[in-house]
């Protein structure tokens, strides 16, 4: 689950805080960034034992209504969103529940916020929809319903945004990345695989973790030489008017084009770019998008680095 758009952001905050504090140690740096990281990999598994909350506190509330109906002789309320066939198959999932196990916070400790989410969820269309749908009666509507209340009453909600906060310093910057892997979760779904369905693995596979160590060491270890690159090719750019963390991100990029030979070089520029716009200044892209080129160049023309450079577009 834990992929490079991830990895990239951890390294940024933590390669900033690791010149912010006195301590640099970079071992512990490099724990402390797989602590991290292994935070989000637990904001997933929190995200989707949201969804089995929601659907215990709609049965709580099921059960009082039904009480209710019995008593006074009403109609009986619909079991259909209780009995949603995904969600009671998430809810005996064996991993989600052996990982829940290991937490000190549930879900059950914020049952204001379910039950408001429980209430944003009944006003959404696809859930009316469903509730008075008769005839698409089956596990892919019931998982399509989730998938679609997913995005409209979960993936954008800031009161979620606050309890996560409050849960974890390390989920601020995650959510938007660890929803899509919820959403790919919930779509790779199969009934047939019942409590033993697959959620996402933590890492797919060791080269992620080599990749978060070595880019994450190269950006320590070999900081002068990237600061001097950057020093070298700010002609256009005033160097010491930049913001740090332009400083610190271009560090980063240069350290991954110089040491994961398969990655091109446009990729690399790409990804820092972007992150820049979210964590650096308004103008941060630009500068950082035209530096970047100039230092991939230098790299190239000097025999440092063996890859492609893209061509910058010609005049006409």
């Amino acid at each position: 689950m834990i992929n490079r758009e991830i990895i990239r952001i951890k390294i940024v905050q933590l390669t900033y805080a690791y010149y912010q504090n006195g301590n640099k140690n970079i071992d512990t740096a490099e724990k402390e960034l797989f602590f991290s990281l292994s935070k989000a990999y637990d904001m997933y598994n929190q995200l989707l034992a949201l969804i089995v909350a929601v659907t215990k506190e709609a049965r709580r509330r099921l059960e009082v209504l039904q009480a209710k109906a019995h008593r006074e002789g009403l109609p009986e309320p619909s079991q259909k969103f209780v009995f949603n066939r995904f969600a009671i198959q998430l809810e005996n999932n064996r991993q989600l529940n052996d990982f829940m196990e290991t937490q000190k916070h549930k879900w059950s400790d914020e049952p204001e916020f379910v039950g408001r989410l429980l209430e944003l969820i009944e006003q959404c269309q696809p859930y009316k929809d469903y509730m008075a749908e008769t005839e698409d009666d089956n596990y892919a509507a019931d998982r399509e319903l989730w998938r679609r209340l997913y995005k409209l009453a979960i993936q954008e909600n800031e009161d979620l945004d606050a309890v996560l906060e409050e849960q974890s310093l390390y989920w601020n910057d995650d959510k938007e990345v660890v929803d899509t892997f919820v959403l790919k979760t919930i779509k790779r779904f199969e009934e047939k695989n019942g409590a033993n369905q697959e959620l996402l693995a933590e890492y797919d596979s060791d080269e992620e973790r080599d990749y978060a160590r070595k880019l994450f060491r190269a950006t320590i270890l070999n900081a002068d030489d990237y600061q001097r690159l950057m020093s070298e090719s700010s002609r256009n750019w005033d160097f010491s008017r930049l913001a740090y963390m332009d400083i610190i991100i271009m560090q980063i990029a240069i350290a991954e084009m110089l040491t994961f030979p398969s990655i091109p070089v446009s990729v690399t520029i790409n990804e820092f770019v972007e992150i820049a716009k979210c964590y650096s200044t308004p103008r941060s892209g630009s500068y950082i998008n035209g530096m970047l080129d100039a230092i991939a160049r230098h790299l190239v023309s000097t025999g440092r680095m063996m890859k492609q450079v893209r061509k910058q577009p010609t005049e006409e």
